[in-house]
């Protein structure tokens, strides 16, 4: 299948890294071409080199003392053929079959390299819908697969937890469609099954076409929605702790499995919600799964500051990212959390290459095979707003539209300047709003190093340009690097979920 395999019986002590980088590997020359002013496309014309984002330059930020902070590291995936970027399905370096996307191989096999790479966890997001909000159409988001065909990424996870011993396993689950005795049940229910490596990306649904996908005419507002999400993980949380750690006695001789001393109704009576509990599930590894989020609004971050192990966030700029990062960890203490028990992970795209000047071929290379249009549908998708009614060449800054006010700090150029429609679409159809980190293993390392320092940790999540060979090369070249420096673990040092989002050393 493709160009990847799957190890059947992982070894119990594979813990440490044991990655070094391949003679040749596929997207990569073995030769360092020296680097002129211009480079020549296509049809014979010069043209300059794009210019990689100088904000993460490591020659321009002062590194601070502790050098050995070190990095947590996650891997973004979609049960699906396309992640940020649109242009991976299509791309030449993509190695899969026309159907190799909807099988478990492809997704056994990433897991077994990022955790062969040490990361924290593996990652699925999850949409429930195909997008009409580009011209009121399916045909765009389908013709483009923006974000479309999603399958459900739940089942996935035992399967891939079947063939990995230590790397954690998430998913998105929205809370606004279900009852939380459900969710409750399906993720302690995961728990056990990876062993306490779960984690649960709560998240209440923001699209229109998801609340009809259910059968609601209209989608809540939105601080209707996190009222429900806070009392949706409350009676999770409840139902989780309704059995005791050792309830189960499993006593033969007395014909006494479990202690019902031990075991607890909850009676949760809620505005939204009510469960009489207990759950059917004993206890798991976590007591529930570890729990993630990604919220950027006021009511987003008190959410993920109550509750979350971890959060992720894109942030292009470091300035913005360093703002968000105070902002959320000052929240967690607020509300009586130890900051350091809830990791924040930035968005990255890393683009690698053997030499400057490959890696600049590869940013173009994957940049251009990025519709427009697909661009278009997918940023209207996420703003809830048909752009087709907006000329391409208009001013994002300027407009009024309450749609598109939620997302305006990503409208803004590096000089203050506002992007017009067509450059806001293009980037977001490249990578969502990622940045990309553009250069050598040593190059890509000193960029994340970079961000990491000025923000103030605590690493990263990943988004390939292409499949799995991107993945493969970041955990071949770049996390040797990153050991080196000391800004990266050399092993697991504990066994959940949780645990490697709070590992230190």
């Amino acid at each position: 299948m493709g160009g990847f395999q799957v190890l059947k019986n992982p070894q119990d002590d594979k813990t440490t890294s044991t990655t070094s980088p391949p003679e040749s590997k596929k997207g990569f020359s073995t030769t360092s071409p020296s680097r002129s002013t211009y480079r020549t496309s296509p049809n014979g014309s010069k043209r300059p080199w794009p210019r990689r984002n100088q904000q993460f330059s490591s020659a321009k930020h002062d590194r601070v003392k502790d050098r050995k902070k070190k990095f947590h590291l996650a891997q973004f995936l979609v049960h699906g053929p396309t992640y940020h970027s649109l242009a991976m399905w299509r791309h030449p370096r993509t190695d899969w079959t026309e159907d190799s996307w909807r099988k478990p191989e492809l997704y056994q096999h990433i897991a077994q390299v990022c955790e062969r790479g040490l990361f924290d966890t593996v990652f699925f997001a999850d949409l429930n819908y195909i997008s009409d909000s580009y011209k009121g159409s399916l045909e765009p988001a389908l013709r483009y697969a923006t974000q479309a065909p999603e399958h459900d990424p739940i089942p996935l996870l035992t399967m891939i937890a079947a063939v990995t011993k230590h790397v954690g396993l998430g998913a998105t689950f929205s809370v606004s469609y279900q009852h939380p005795f459900y969710a409750a049940r399906l993720w302690a229910t995961l728990d056990h099954l990876t062993g306490g490596r779960a984690a649960w990306n709560m998240v209440t649904s923001l699209n229109q076409n998801q609340a009809t996908n259910y059968g609601q005419a209209n989608l809540e507002p939105s601080e209707l929605r996190y009222e429900k999400a806070h009392e949706f993980i409350e009676v999770c949380q409840q139902l989780w702790n309704s059995w005791d750690e050792d309830a189960v006695v499993m006593d033969r001789q007395n014909a006494v499995f479990a202690d019902a001393s031990k075991v607890r109704r909850i009676e949760y009576e809620g505005r939204h919600y009510s469960s009489r509990g207990p759950l059917n599930v004993v206890r798991s590894p976590q007591i529930g799964p570890a729990l993630l989020q990604a919220g950027t609004s006021p009511k987003g971050i008190d959410l993920a500051a109550k509750y979350a192990d971890a959060v992720f966030a894109i942030n292009p700029r470091v300035e913005e990212a360093a703002t968000y990062y105070s902002k959320l960890k000052g929240r967690v203490s607020d509300l009586g959390r130890d900051p350091d028990h809830c990791a924040v992970l930035f968005g990255a795209q890393p683009i690698i290459g053997s030499s400057e000047v490959e890696a600049l071929e590869k940013q173009e290379e994957h940049n251009s095979l990025v519709p427009l249009e697909g661009g278009m549908t997918i940023l209207s998708g996420h703003l809830n707003f048909d752009l087709s009614k907006l000329s391409p060449g208009d001013e994002m800054m300027s407009r009024t539209e309450p749609e598109l006010q939620r997302s305006r700090r990503v409208y803004q150029k590096d000089n203050g300047d506002s992007m017009t429609v067509k450059e806001v679409a293009q980037r977001h159809g490249e990578s969502v709003g990622l940045p990309q980190f553009v250069g050598t293993p040593a190059s890509v390392a000193d960029q994340l190093e970079a961000f990491f320092d000025k923000v103030g940790g605590d690493g990263f999540m990943l988004s390939p340009i292409y499949n799995p060979g991107a993945i493969e090369e970041f955990v071949d070249l770049v996390v040797p690097e990153l050991q080196r420096r000391g800004r990266f673990r050399t092993a697991y040092t504990g066994t959940t979920q949780r645990d490697h989002f709070r590992q230190v050393e």
